[in-house]
């Protein structure tokens, strides 16, 4: 395969819509609001644009990865930001095959230069332990309300940065959609079947799921 990570170009962006909504239509819920979030993202204050990037095979966009600045503050008020990214696609052809992998490790790299300490996402941690990530507990992060979730996901950069503090973690309010709205703007594409899997009930365990 020849594979190419890049920069996203605006002449992408439509491609990068139909490919998040391919890669998670039904996996987290019947149908799925991925592709809306990536739309409503690009002109949003908090997205890092030179962080979002493509993968590309043979010509062919088939994995994305976007980044948007969050932050974690502590019992001082003491406010720190990091980068979150998310979501991260690839086409259901091409999964299970070192995309999502080489994406994150690519852009790792950048978010370090960028001085960031840190890269924090909520998912599943069966998907991002092998790249360094802990949970929040293991580094006294925690949700705005003092919990630790089990996909409260931290990958610390800069060696030290959580030390002899709790700290709670605040994500972009770009995640917070209205379902009309997305109801709406995927009336732009093409029809395709609403239904119940079994990885939707694996993510509803997973997203009640807390560390004591």
């Amino acid at each position: 395969m020849n594979v190419l990570i890049r920069i996203e170009e605006e002449r992408d962006h439509s491609r990068v819509e139909e490919l998040a909504r391919e890669a998670f239509w039904n996996l987290y819920r019947p149908g799925c609001d991925e592709h809306y979030v990536v739309h409503t993202m690009k002109t949003h204050p908090d997205f890092i644009k030179d962080l979002d990037y493509v993968t590309e095979i043979d010509g062919k966009i088939v994995g994305s990865i976007m980044y948007t600045k969050s932050h974690i503050f502590n019992e001082n008020n003491e406010k720190i930001e990091t980068a979150t990214f998310g979501p991260l696609c690839v086409h259901p052809e091409f999964q299970r095959k070192g995309i999502g992998t080489r994406l994150i490790e690519y852009t790792k790299t950048l978010v370090q230069e960028k001085q960031y300490p840190a890269i924090i996402i909520l998912g599943d941690p069966h998907n991002y332990c092998k790249h360094g990530f802990l949970n929040g507990k293991d580094y006294n992060v925690s949700t705005i309300d003092g919990k630790y979730p089990l996909g409260l996901l931290v990958l610390e950069l800069q060696k030290g940065v959580f030390d002899n503090h709790r700290w709670r973690f605040t994500e972009s309010n770009v995640y917070e959609i209205d379902q009309n709205n997305v109801d709406e703007y995927d009336k732009r594409f093409s029809v395709k079947e609403k239904k119940h899997t079994y990885t939707q009930d694996i993510f509803s365990i997973l997203i009640r799921s807390f560390l004591e």
